[in-house]
């Protein structure tokens, strides 16, 4: 049975095509796997197939569902949860920042698969132990990891029974380990059914076997069996991902960094609720030093970034700053663009009040825009309408505008593709460097942290 069948499909801003027409159809029992840069028109698609396209964006085309044509947006609503569903990029877009995550998970098999509450109680408890999250059952999206959090989307947005799951992105920010028990959780949750995976992720990809389809720049330039393409890819944008591994990178050109000591941490303890997630720790951080911290998903990693700025408060042991300087120039670069920006103004107003609330020198924007692939179309739409690597990018020029003394960066590069990872990561450590600014750079991939940075602590 066809559960998905696209003719043509295409999507504008205006008169723009930001997606060129993609044809094609998915069976029961069959994968799909979309891969491509970030910002390429990926999510693009999921969001037209979904019927939630943001509101100044207009698809073209025919969508069928289940055998169903012409659908109106009512009718695609009715389907969500029970027949179709969708992983948004962001888990925080799908979470409810007041409810426990155990209650999240129960809610949706209760109301949606419509089992008792019991069983729905039972079921969501054992899905969140197989997913490596049994103790974090009553806690809020806000007080989990990105990678937890991630996971905790996943477990409901499979829970409702969903013959088509759309899962987009849904290994971003996870460590290896993690990212293979998702991908390998997603692949059993949707057996019998049909999975659609958007993913900048090669190595998801490999693990994915099905139909294969390669996007850049809003075009597809490349379809057929995953492990074909994947073994011998005919299009140059094929090869380049695939080459695109940490493990083939230059060395960044690091400048040297002083033994001046610009912050230190000495014997800190901290909790998150009745959890010591390190006890005892002692650091310092150099001027112009750029310091890789790398751990598994939940480790502390975030939490200890979080300490050395003074958001959250240690246990015992102190954090001192060798240097007085303004508040706003000891920066976080935050694991979740989108929990970090306001989607009610364009991208240009956020980057003119930020220009005018610390007297900013303008004229330096335009040559940052360009280094991160900013354009200035891009940044009259809102955070709601670009990709999670185009607002990662856009909070990376928000960040090095305030030429910060230190820089937090969680995650940076998580929300981007092989290729653009290698640009912005690399220009992060440069630019920094070139401002005199310290880096504390957090990945879950050690071989990206050995290529970027200076030296390496492991929690």
């Amino acid at each position: 049975m066809s559960l998905l069948n696209i003719s043509n499909v295409s999507v504008y801003v205006g008169d723009t095509q930001l997606l060129a027409p993609v044809t094609l159809t998915l069976q029961e029992g069959e994968r799909l796997t979309i891969l491509g840069q970030t910002g390429s028109g990926k999510s693009l698609l999921a969001q037209a197939i979904m019927g939630n396209l943001p509101k100044a964006l207009t698809r073209r085309g025919q969508i069928d569902l289940f055998g169903k044509t012409n659908l109106s947006l009512k009718e695609q609503k009715a389907m969500w949860g029970k027949q179709i569903s969708m992983l948004p990029q962001e888990p925080w877009n799908s979470l409810d920042p007041l409810m426990s995550a155990e209650r999240q998970l129960t809610d949706t098999e209760y109301y949606v698969a419509g089992k008792t509450w019991s069983t729905a109680l039972s079921d969501s408890l054992a899905k969140l132990k197989k997913l490596g999250l049994g103790h974090i059952g009553q806690k809020r999206v806000d007080q989990l990891s990105g990678g937890m959090a991630q996971r905790v989307a996943i477990a409901c947005a499979t829970a409702g029974g969903a013959k088509l799951v759309i899962a987009d992105e849904p290994t971003k920010g996870l460590d290896v380990s993690r990212r293979d028990q998702v991908v390998a959780s997603l692949k059993e949750q949707t057996e019998g059914g049909a999975l659609l995976t958007i993913t900048h992720d090669v190595a998801v990809a490999r693990q994915l076997p099905g139909k294969l389809m390669v996007v850049k720049n809003g075009r597809v330039v490349e379809q057929g069996e995953s492990n074909d393409i994947l073994s011998n890819p005919a299009h140059d944008f094929t090869k380049a991902l695939i080459e695109a591994d940490p493990l083939q990178w230059p060395n960044s050109e690091n400048l040297a960094s002083s033994q001046e000591k610009l912050i230190s941490a000495d014997a800190i303890s901290v909790k998150r609720g009745k959890q010591t997630l390190f006890n005892g720790l002692s650091l310092d951080i150099h001027k112009n030093e750029v310091v890789g911290i790398v751990g598994d998903s939940g480790c502390g990693k975030s939490t200890l970034g979080d300490a050395l700025l003074g958001l959250l408060p240690v246990e015992s042991g102190c954090v001192v700053k060798h240097e007085e300087t303004q508040p706003q120039r000891w920066q976080k670069l935050y694991q979740d663009p989108t929990a970090s920006v306001t989607h009610s103004v364009s991208l240009q107003t956020l980057l003119e009040d930020l220009i005018k609330l610390h007297k900013l020198d303008a004229s330096k924007a335009t040559p940052l825009m360009k280094r991160l692939g900013l354009t200035h179309e891009l940044m009259q739409r809102t955070a709601s309408e670009v990709s999670g690597g185009e607002l990662q990018r856009f909070c990376l020029l928000r960040a090095l505008m305030l030429e910060p003394v230190f820089l937090f960066a969680d995650e940076p590069t998580s929300r981007l593709d092989p290729l653009t990872q290698k640009d912005v990561s690399e220009l992060l450590v440069q630019v920094a460097k070139e401002q005199g600014c310290s880096v504390v750079l957090v990945s879950h991939d050690p071989n990206m942290i050995e290529k970027r940075c200076d030296r390496v602590i492991r929690l």
